[in-house]
Order: structure tokens, then C-alpha cells, then sequence
């Protein structure tokens, strides 16, 4: 007897990332912080080892009335100024003339969750990227929904002659496709594809349009961490060129962008040549947003926009120290993987690197085996993730050589 649905997967949840991080905290407390490489955790670190809560956002939010913060949001799809604020700092004016809507959700998590019960039927399939954040199939089980992969890379570029298969494969299934990216700072890799590689994507998505409705759902989780500020927006002013039946929703997440994990506030962003097209999914997820969670922190979203309108200088200055910080750590570690031979998924920009083990039983073993070196990382689709958001230089140093010298001796046994 069981009283769950008939449906529900039954079997425990096993997030890979808490638990090792839960092993990192234990060793550090064991045997102390100075000799345990904590590569594990998907939040901004300083040097000094800490969080990094930005003063350009907290310092504000601390002074913001009780009683807003006690306030629901002025509707369950998330207040107006937020709304229009977040369309504004998301998109800078590139989507133009396409017609959009913004919902408010519980971090970028509550966007892509959103989009995937908005657009896909009970038993229907989403396209992933095979090397991705765990946490899309899970979603799809979750609601029901199938996944198939692309494979990310062909060399040193964008897989796309292996998004056309998935989708060709799918469109024999369904009526309609739905194909994830993570880009700009794709989370494992840190991939951001290029302008070109942007166009032979859209006029994919466009060419498949012809056959069936197609929806593209870009998480744009770590954008306001690429390298160049001023265009990871550019690729965005390629959207315009999307046909009618296209529709393009962007996952955003205020979590990375503020250094406002615990507060779950983002939004989904979505965009389509027709009105009708936006209103038809935008009423589907105002009535998610009423089922599932309500309500967005209030003062959360008056934060946001209060930061972005109000104090953006001091913001975009605080936040691009810790972006050129982030890319003096990945310029360590990859010059220093280079020198020692260690094999990594193409990095351009963002908080994760990833080692490149295309087999899952090998890439098990050597993270094994680091932990025994006391160097903590994550497992994922072919690879294992360094977190160099969380890691302070001094402990970047060294780190590939010594990762190399594990897989070695692991491949030697």
C-alpha cells in the first residue's frame, strides 16, 4: 500500500553537492580549514573564505520597513516596478520590437520548473545538454516529463549538428519541442557560445518552427558574471530574428546576480513576435504562480529594484570586483591545467570549471580518490566541477597539478 500517487518516484533523493559539501565542512572542522580544498560550493567566496553579501544590496535591504518586508507583493505574478525593472536589466533593450511578459518566481529554479509544466504534456520530452545542472531532470521527472541529452562540445565549440538530432529525434514524438541552454557561464562548464554559434542556433530553432510550435528556454542564472558586462547581452539582440512559432522564455536568477541565495526572488522572461503567443503563456504561469508558491518576498523584489534604478553604479562596481577576482582564479587554474596536461571542457567565463572525463566509472574513481587528498568537488555528466566562485586564490594555486597527480596515479592502478 502506498499513498503517494501512482507516478511519484519513490526512490530518496541523493543531492550530490550537499553531501559533499556536508564531507568538506567535517574535515575542515576536523582537521582545520588551512588543508582541505573546498571546491564544492556554488556561491561567491571571497579571499577571505566568507560569503560575499554585497553592501551595494544589503546595506539597503536591512534598512527597508518591517512592515514591507511582512507585506505580500502587490500579485502573485510579482510586483509591477520588479517586473518591469527586471525586463530592463535583463534584456537592455536588445529584444525589441518582440512582444514580452516577466513573472516573478522563486529564484531562476522557479522559472525553469515553471516553463517546463507551462509548455510540456505529462509523458513529453524536454532537450537537455548532457553536461548540465542536475537539477532540469529532476524537474522533468518530477512533473512527469521525459529528457533527452545533446552532447555540449563538438571539439572546442557548441555542439549544434547534436541539438539538431535531439530535436529531430523529438519532433517525431511530440507536437511541440522545448530545447534548454545554459548560456552566457554555463553551469558546469563555464562554456559562453558565440555570436555565431547564437545565429546557427536560432535559425535552427526557426527552421524546426516551420514543422511545430518550438520554445527555447535560455537560463541566464550566472549572466551578470561574464567577463565583458558591457555585451553578455549582445546574443540577445539576435531574438528578434525568431519566427512566429518560436517563443524564447529566460530563466533569471536575482540568487547569483545580488548575492541573494536565501531570498528566492528571479523571474522568467518571456519573449515572441505575437502578443497573444506571450499572453497565452504568461496566463499559464500566473496560474502556476498561484498554485505553487503564492508569493514572491516583497522586499526582496523592492530591493532588486531599488539596487538596479537607485544605486546601480556602486552596485556594478562592488559586484565587477569579484568578477575580475573570479577571472584571476580561472586564469590560475587553466594556465596551470594547460602545464600539467589536465583535460577541461572549453571555459570561457563563470563560477565552475570543469574537468573533462567522458567516462562516468573513471571520473567516479578519481573524485574518490581526491577526497582522500582532502580536495573536494563534484561529480557531474562526464566531468567533475572545480567551483572556483568559493575558492580563494592561494588555494587555486597548485590545485590542477595535484588533481593531475591523482588522475594519474588512479589511471595507473
Amino acid at each position: 500500500m502506498t499513498f503517494t500517487r501512482k507516478s511519484a518516484n519513490l526512490v530518496p533523493i541523493e543531492d550530490t553537492v550537499f553531501a559533499i559539501v556536508k564531507l568538506a565542512k567535517e574535515d575542515k572542522e576536523k582537521n582545520g580549514p588551512e588543508g582541505v580544498v573546498d571546491a564544492t560550493i556554488g556561491s561567491l567566496y571571497g579571499e577571505d573564505g566568507k560569503l560575499v553579501a554585497y553592501d551595494s544590496v544589503f546595506d539597503h535591504y536591512d534598512q527597508i520597513d518591517h512592515r514591507v518586508k511582512a507585506a505580500y507583493a502587490a500579485s502573485f505574478t510579482g510586483n509591477p516596478d520588479y517586473r518591469r525593472d527586471v525586463y530592463d536589466w535583463v534584456t537592455r533593450g536588445k529584444t525589441e520590437p518582440l512582444a514580452h511578459s516577466v513573472i516573478a518566481t522563486p529564484g531562476g529554479s522557479g522559472a525553469d520548473s515553471t516553463a517546463l509544466t507551462t509548455f510540456l504534456d505529462e509523458g513529453e520530452t524536454v532537450i537537455l545538454p548532457d553536461i548540465a545542472w542536475g537539477s532540469y531532470k529532476l524537474m522533468a521527472s518530477q512533473n512527469n516529463l521525459k529528457s533527452v541529452t545533446y552532447s555540449m562540445f563538438d571539439g572546442d565549440g557548441f555542439n549544434l549538428k547534436s541539438v539538431a538530432e535531439a530535436m529531430e529525434k523529438t519532433a517525431k514524438t511530440q507536437e511541440r519541442l522545448v530545447v534548454v541552454v545554459n548560456d552566457p557561464c554555463h553551469n558546469p562548464t563555464g562554456y559562453s557560445m558565440t555570436m555565431q554559434e547564437w545565429k546557427s542556433l536560432i535559425a535552427l530553432l526557426n527552421s524546426y518552427s516551420e514543422r511545430m510550435p518550438v520554445i527555447l528556454i535560455d537560463d541566464i542564472a550566472y549572466i551578470d558574471y561574464a567577463y565583458d558586462p558591457e555585451h553578455s547581452r549582445d546574443y540577445m539582440g539576435l531574438f528578434p530574428e525568431i519566427s512566429s512559432q518560436v517563443l524564447i522564455c529566460i530563466a533569471f536568477s536575482c540568487s547569483k546576480t545580488l548575492t541573494s541565495y536565501g531570498l528566492r526572488c528571479g523571474a522568467a522572461v518571456l519573449l515572441a513576435r505575437e502578443a497573444d503567443a506571450v499572453r497565452e503563456a504568461e496566463i499559464v504561469f500566473e496560474k502556476a504562480a498561484r498554485a505553487t508558491w503564492s508569493n514572491i518576498p516583497n522586499a526582496a523584489m523592492a530591493n532588486f529594484s531599488w539596487v538596479i534604478t537607485q544605486n546601480r553604479s556602486a552596485f556594478e562596481l562592488e559586484k565587477q570586483k569579484y568578477v575580475s577576482l573570479m577571472r584571476q582564479r580561472s586564469s590560475i587554474f587553466l594556465k596551470e591545467a594547460e602545464d600539467a596536461g589536465l583535460a577541461i571542457y572549453p571555459y570561457r567565463e563563470g563560477f565552475f570549471i570543469t574537468l573533462a572525463i567522458p567516462d562516468n566509472a573513471l571520473r567516479s574513481r578519481i573524485h574518490e580518490a581526491l577526497l582522500s587528498e582532502h580536495i573536494y568537488t563534484v561529480q557531474v555528466n562526464h566531468g567533475i566541477r572545480v567551483a572556483i566562485c568559493s575558492l580563494p586564490v592561494d588555494k587555486v594555486r597548485g590545485l590542477a597539478a595535484r588533481i593531475k597527480a591523482v588522475e594519474n596515479a588512479v589511471q595507473g592502478a
